[in-house]
């Protein structure tokens, strides 16, 4: 099974951001840590060793057992959680919401990334054990982000009136999800596979944590893969001391506002991906998920009637800190406070908001992770290959937006020359001699001159588009072809990953379908995957 790649800039499909911090520039460097090398590692072993303490490693796989007590654990997985006890022990992460039924392809990528990295360190420094984490997000609450998933161009709906943390959701209703889903996947093993997959994960488990966990674990549980639900009282216990520095100092809110405006004084114009509040905590109790404030000298639970006083809430937190659930902002500071991690894999938009936290990391005392970008990929048959070569498209073509794609192509096959360049230059070197004559004469006429190349260039403009339009109709038996292509490939023009959920291609190549990507997805070679199965 051939694998080509491209490098994540030329896809056009990656912000500045992160196409910079893949090629090290020095603009970045004071936003994170280390950069993703097998040397670095090294490093961040060190410096994670000595500030992750004994007791937290014990909270940690006692937590970890206690929720895998009703599942069937492989030896693998069940190793992890149990070297998680040793000081030689780390974790690479990703997360990611409860999407159903895994939502788009980039769920298993995060999760293979993070496999293969676990397995590449331990290639490189033998002596330590690197164990991947997938980190449920189920104090999340925004289900409309998660109850669907496409199959077939279809979008597979749970509709329910929800609310408060994801992960607490009752899976009620999603036989109707079942059946509709099992109507659309026809006959045969792999389709019966995915029926069974579905109805255990989802009709035989509550609630959707436990739902996602079956899930996950019954797709990788033959890598070590461990399943963190960080919605635990005892996990929260540890961070206790930041809950309480954040309602009472907000240093959240006055680090990362400090280096967001560090990052628009950059000489590149880099989006802020995320804005803190004042207090960047929810309070989760029940179905209830809302935002904690501080008005008129007291906290509140936004839509409610809670008001506490300052020693009231410090009192909360001391006695139910599950009931304390960190924003995107502080979720980063929780996640590596439990977790001896060394590295987060994420997407463009996660490590964008990774790098507005450096600095509050610092102040907390807590070690920055390294940050990975997760290995990204089109999957592309046989057929499909043989029909770009046959076309003559190139792999940084078919990345092209539709519009220029076509464009692209029907100049490439076009008997005739459709490119007006040259003669824009000419007519261009033209008009400088007329200023030059305007200058020595009447200035007066530049105004003038300049209005009339202005318009003869827009009329060669026009003239070339309209014979670039009635290219496309003379060749649309091609332009449709073309189109057609990198519709199945790009479905509504967006990346493959973005929209397509696993279940086509197990559909296709049914237990074979992990263990492909497995050997092919390299998450330290930082190019984006075409792999053709």
């Amino acid at each position: 099974m051939p694998s080509d790649s491209i490098s994540f800039k030329d896809t056009g499909y990656f912000s500045a951001l992160i196409c910079d911090y893949l090629d090290e520039k020095q603009d970045l460097k004071s936003f994170y840590n280390r950069f993703p090398n097998l040397e670095n590692f090294k490093l961040q072993i060190e410096e994670k060793q000595v500030s992750f303490p004994a007791q937290s490693r014990t909270i940690l796989t006692d937590v970890l057992k206690k929720q895998y007590q009703n599942i069937a654990v492989s030896e693998s997985t069940e190793q992890h959680i149990v070297s998680l006890k040793s000081d030689n022990t780390f974790t690479i992460t990703t997360g990611h919401q409860l999407n159903l039924f895994t939502g788009p392809l980039y769920f298993l990528y995060k999760i293979v990334s993070t496999i293969n990295l676990a397995k590449q360190l331990k290639s490189k420094y033998s002596e330590y054990n690197f164990v991947p984490i997938y980190w449920m997000a189920t104090e999340d609450h925004d289900f409309e982000e998660i109850n669907y998933f496409n199959f077939k161009g279809k979008k597979l709906m749970w509709t329910k009136n929800a609310s408060g943390a994801v992960g607490e959701l009752s899976t009620n209703g999603l036989d109707g999800v079942f059946d509709l889903f099992s109507k659309e996947l026809g006959a045969g093993d792999n389709a019966n596979e995915l029926r069974a997959l579905f109805k255990e994960a989802y009709l035989k488990h509550d609630n959707l944590a436990e739902a996602t966990r079956f899930l996950a674990n019954e797709l990788f549980k033959d890598y070590g893969l461990v399943i963190i639900d960080a919605n635990d009282a005892e996990l929260k216990k540890q961070f206790v001391p930041f809950l309480e520095d954040e309602l009472v100092n907000q240093t959240s809110h006055n680090k990362v506002s400090e280096t967001n405006k560090c990052i628009n004084a950059l000489p590149r114009n880099y989006k802020i991906q995320v804005n803190p509040r004042e207090i960047n905590l929810f309070y989760l109790k029940d179905d209830l998920r809302e935002r904690i404030v501080f008005e008129d000298q007291a906290y509140k639970i936004l839509n409610t009637d809670i008001v506490w006083t300052k020693p009231e809430i410090l009192k909360e937190v001391a006695n139910f800190p599950e009931r304390f659930s960190p924003n995107v902002i502080m979720r980063p500071l929780y996640q590596e406070v439990i977790l001896p991690n060394l590295c987060y894999i994420g997407g463009g938009g996660e490590l964008a908001y990774w790098f507005q936290l450096k600095s509050y990391f610092d102040t907390s005392k807590v070690t920055f992770p390294i940050l990975l970008l997760r290995n990204s990929m089109v999957i592309q048959t046989h057929n499909q290959k043989e029909k770009l070569v046959k076309l003559d498209i190139s792999k940084v073509d078919i990345f092209l937006k539709r519009h220029a794609f076509i464009n692209k192509k029907v100049r490439a096959i076009s008997n005739i020359d459709i490119d007006f360049s040259d003669q824009k230059n000419h007519l261009i070197n033209q008009f400088k001699n007329l200023y030059k004559l305007a200058e020595q004469t009447d200035k007066s006429f530049i105004g003038a001159v300049r209005a009339q190349e202005v318009k003869q260039l827009k009329g060669l403009e026009n003239l070339e588009n309209r014979l670039l339009k009635a290219q496309k109709i003379k060749l649309s038996d091609h332009v449709l072809r073309i189109t057609e292509l990198q519709n199945e490939l790009f479905p509504n023009g967006n990346l493959q990953e973005r929209n397509t959920n696993f279940s086509e291609f197990y559909l296709e190549y049914g237990e074979q379908l992990i263990p492909q990507l497995i050997d092919h997805l390299e998450p330290l070679k930082l190019e984006f995957t075409l792999l053709t199965l």
